[in-house]
């Protein structure tokens, strides 16, 4: 028995209603469950029940066993005195609270079906303990729960965001900065790229918005990637002398201190995705007119988004993937799916703050339109998905699909998962619906 199971059951009053009594047979009606508490203390505030002719209002306290409230040290526990009922599946002695009152106690009693359900969830052996059987819940009630799971994905993401906010003096710039470079190493080298960003503040980059040798120069500088034994043959190299040259001069004047390019990892990564590429290709983004920051959070659809992240890396790099050593020309523009991953990751998540910090709904839903507007993702979550019949439309639905995958289904949360919430109780109240996305 786990006591999370309880706390369902009574949450949902899925219990026998009939059936609850305190231990001297006297029948307890109840008028409220309360509110379920996540936190320390007891586990539902405000819950009002009837006993005989007398109302109670305060908390409800559950465990698998009444003996477990002096296990836990709640009888020593003056938090706990305003328990009003105790709930239990097993009523295996009489406890007390701090005050030395007898807690009002009751056994509760349930379909057994319930809890068989609950533990063929619990103990399914993939990531994905519904599969199939998820299908059995109506479309429109899925496509709810998806949406509020990106609202809840999102809404996660807005400490990292505001951490950083305060981290650069309120400079939403600077944090739009940081964000976005740090996500341009796609995991690789996302550590390089955000060591860069600090080592490299933008408000020195906007000084030289109308030059991107110069910007180049900065980054590739201060990402040490212009010592001359990182790449065996730059030396020779007229463009990489030229940035080399351009760099020192900047050093100096900002008095920057590039980070060591052994840092960087080209290993196992195909030529376009070179970090060498990436900076490239960042330096064509930092250069937007009017700011990138505020073109963004200007931007009206999603086409307005991609161009401005869907950057080209500078000519010297159609014909070179690392300093100094020539290759087959071709053109190193953002491709179609890294910018939606940037997008994804990075762009729409600080918009979305954004538009909390200021008050503006339009904003968040702008951010939320963006989403929808950009191809599903395909990775391996969505593919487990697909397998057991679930087509999403946009990255909306799938960012939907990642956050219920990572933060339910893989710590087995089915009972706070609207899904397995709706199949533990299946027999009761749900009718087979037609598949949740079409």
């Amino acid at each position: 028995m786990k006591e999370e199971f309880l706390h369902y059951l009574w949450k949902n009053m899925l219990y026998d209603v009939d059936d609850l009594h305190d231990r001297y047979g006297n029948k307890i009606v109840v008028l409220n469950p309360g509110e379920h508490n996540h936190d320390a203390g007891p586990d539902f505030f405000n819950a009002r029940i009837r006993v005989a002719d007398t109302e109670w209002a305060g908390n409800v306290e559950i465990h698998i066993s009444a003996s477990h409230f002096d296990v836990h040290g709640h009888n020593r526990d003056h938090a706990y005195d305003n328990v009003i009922l105790h709930v239990v599946n097993d009523d295996d002695k009489i406890v007390f609270n701090a005050k030395g009152e007898e807690l009002l106690t009751a056994r509760i009693t349930y379909d057994r079906s319930l809890y068989d359900k609950y533990i063929d969830l619990v103990n399914h052996p993939g990531n994905i303990a519904c599969g199939e059987e998820a299908a059995k819940i109506e479309g429109f009630l899925f496509r709810h729960w998806l949406s509020s799971l990106v609202i809840e994905r999102l809404r996660e993401k807005t400490s990292q965001v505001m951490r950083i906010f305060s981290e650069t003096g309120n400079d939403w710039e600077e944090t739009f900065y940081r964000l976005i470079t740090r996500y341009f190493g796609f995991r690789v080298n996302t550590e390089p790229f955000e060591m860069l960003a600090r080592a490299l503040p933008f408000r020195i980059i906007r000084k030289h918005s109308d030059n991107r040798f110069q910007i180049e120069s900065l980054l590739f500088g201060t990402a040490g990637m212009l010592e001359e034994d990182l790449f065996r043959d730059a030396v020779n190299d007229c463009y990489f002398r030229e940035m080399s040259k351009e760099f020192r001069i900047l050093a100096s004047k900002y008095s920057l201190k590039p980070i060591h390019g052994w840092l960087w990892k080209f290993s196992r990564l195909r030529p376009s995705n070179f970090p060498t590429i990436r900076i490239s290709q960042l330096s064509a983004m930092l250069q937007a007119a009017g700011g990138l920051f505020s073109q963004t959070i200007e931007a009206g659809d999603i086409g307005e988004l991609k161009k401005l992240f869907g950057a080209s890396a500078s000519d010297y790099w159609d014909e070179h993937y690392i300093f100094g050593k020539r290759s087959r020309r071709a053109g190193k523009k953002t491709g179609s799916q890294a910018t939606e991953i940037l997008l994804i990751n990075a762009v729409i998540p600080v918009i979305f703050v954004y538009g909390r910090f200021r008050g503006r709904q339009e904003i968040c839903e702008r951010a939320l339109m963006f989403l929808d507007n950009i191809r599903p993702e395909d990775n391996i979550i969505v593919s487990e998905w697909k397998s057991v019949g679930f087509r999403p439309e946009s990255a909306f639905f799938t960012q939907g699909l990642i956050h219920l995958t990572n933060c339910y289904c893989k710590k087995r949360k089915c009972l706070e998962c609207l899904v397995g919430n709706r199949l533990v109780s299946l027999n009761k109240s749900l009718q087979h619906g037609n598949q949740m996305i079409q």
